[in-house]
């Protein structure tokens, strides 16, 4: 048998599916990307058609392997990565949707979570799965589904449907319906798991009236979940992870205490708390990370709502941009923001705040404001909201942090990564391949199957690309921040304006 020469791992993402093969050295041979659609119904609605994410990833997967000539044959393994939260229920014979897919980002249930708090579950939720009641989890897309769709509900109480995270949907349909399974990180963001006993919950999943035969097997995020023949050969599916646990586990985060920092669509930092599942008294949430074995271990997570999707905004919304990474000129034009502060909560607050009906801000606008303070403004945006995580962090874990790792998008803007340095008074690293989260898909699944012999094989690939560091006057930096603390203040002003008016 010839030796295997490439890992897959599918990047299904909120905005795009992605297909990257990495070497042994984890390096990129091979990568296709692909938009597909947004689908917005209403104000704060975010939906996609499963049908959307399942077709463009197969078609940047295949793409992949032939632009290198890559065969089934010399594939070692197919490790998944996903957009969490983000819910799908299909019929279990059929194989087709009952409804579009709920994005993670979409507020439709916030009511839903209002009640669940007046009767008292709130508590009970954080203790059981570590997370902090939310529409932004999958609980109440369920049961939004359920209560909603016709027919649906009956449908699901004898059996014939199933629900997955967007990694189910994908490994059901590699394995054409013989397969429904998830990983332990997927499952730690439904709102349903129990991060303690490893084991769906009875009590939310009856507060939430969802039939426990819907729900997937879960499995450690590196394990043998199949094997698939859509490309030809039989390839095994030996890994998945959420996004931002994938990340942290391609950062090389493998102890308590690593941290690491993602600009995507939205901003997320994680934190590796090792065996101990803490739980935050200032809104980050308790998670499990991804690992290797199957020990489990547990992160401490702070979720940014809107990070790199501020910049898309600009580009297509607001047309400011021709491209994304066009920002960084506009912000390098101007040596400021010129006293304006862009608070960009399209869908709420995540962490610290926690205002699911706050809304985009902009604040201390004057006559001289340019298109360029604008965009700098929004770029700033993304600094601010991960040093607002990094604090609560730092302080929740009693840990004096000296660097800072940092991937994703976004985070090849050097403007933004210096900005970040200043204003969080830290080293940040970016790695030679900014890519850490398809990079840590790959990682599990190939240590799964044999590729990888272990983590320090693993630990070796890892390379520093750049370091920033501090270069500003602290006078300065405490001068930047109490402006932006002052704007978050008046978008949660908005949010409680709008509760009382729906009163």
């Amino acid at each position: 048998m010839s030796e295997k020469k490439y890992v897959i791992a599918m990047d299904q993402g909120t905005t795009s599916s992605r297909a990257i093969l990495f070497n042994k050295k984890g390096e990129i041979m091979s990568v296709v990307q692909r938009e597909f659609p947004q689908i917005f119904p209403k104000p704060g609605w975010v939906e996609h058609d499963p049908m959307d994410i399942w077709s463009s990833q197969m078609g940047v997967t295949m793409e992949a392997m032939q632009r290198i000539d890559a065969d089934p044959e010399d594939i070692a393994a197919i490790g998944i990565t996903n957009q969490r939260e983000t819910t799908v229920v299909w019929d279990a014979k059929t194989g087709r949707p009952v409804y579009n897919a709920i994005v993670w980002q979409c507020r439709r249930t916030s009511g839903m979570i209002d009640k669940l708090k007046a009767d008292g579950l709130a508590q009970t939720v954080q203790k059981k799965t570590g997370l902090i009641p939310d529409a932004y989890f999958s609980a109440s897309k369920i049961a939004w589904i359920l209560e909603n769709v016709p027919g649906v509900r009956e449908r699901a109480e004898r059996g014939e449907l199933r629900f997955g995270t967007v990694d189910s949907w994908i490994i059901w349909n590699l394995t054409d319906g013989k397969v429904h399974a998830t990983d332990r990180t997927n499952a730690s963001r439904t709102m349903l798991f129990n991060i303690h006993t490893l084991d769906w919950d009875e009590e939310i999943l009856s507060y939430f009236n969802i039939p426990r035969s819907m729900l997937p097997k879960v499995l450690p995020s590196s394990k043998l979940f199949g094997s698939t023949s859509k490309f030809g050969g039989n390839i095994p599916i030996a890994g998945a992870a959420g996004d931002q646990q994938a990340a942290l586990f391609g950062q090389c985060g493998f102890e308590a205490g690593s941290v690491k920092s993602t600009y995507g669509t939205g901003g997320f930092m994680l934190m590796n708390t090792g065996a101990d599942a803490i739980l935050s008294k200032q809104g980050l949430l308790t998670t499990i990370a991804a690992s290797a074995g199957e020990e489990v271990q547990y992160a401490f997570e702070g979720s940014v709502f809107i990070a790199g999707a501020a910049i898309q905004w600009l580009r297509d919304e607001m047309r400011m941009l021709k491209t994304s990474p066009q920002s960084e000129e506009y912000c390098r034009a101007v040596p400021d923001s010129n006293g304006i502060y862009i608070v960009p909560a399209f869908s709420g607050m995540g962490a610290p705040y926690w205002q699911q009906y706050a809304r985009g801000t902009i604040v201390g606008i004057t006559r001289g404001v340019s298109k360029d303070n604008f965009i700098r403004a929004t770029v700033e945006s993304l600094a601010y909201q991960t040093n607002d995580l990094l604090a609560a962090m730092t302080d929740e874990a009693e840990l004096e942090l000296q660097s800072l790792k940092v991937d994703g998008g976004a985070s090849a803007n050097d403007f933004l990564m210096q900005f970040q340095s200043d204003i969080s008074n830290i080293t940040i690293m970016r790695p030679k391949c900014i890519e850490t989260t398809a990079l840590g898909a790959a990682y599990l699944a190939g240590l799964a199957v044999g590729y990888w012999k272990d983590l320090d094989e693993i630990r070796e690939n890892w390379q520093c690309g750049r370091e920033f560091t501090p270069g500003i006057e602290p006078e300065r930096r405490k001068k930047l921040l109490r402006g932006w603390k002052r704007a978050v203040q008046c978008a949660i002003f908005w949010a409680k304006e709008e509760e009382n008016d729906d009163d």
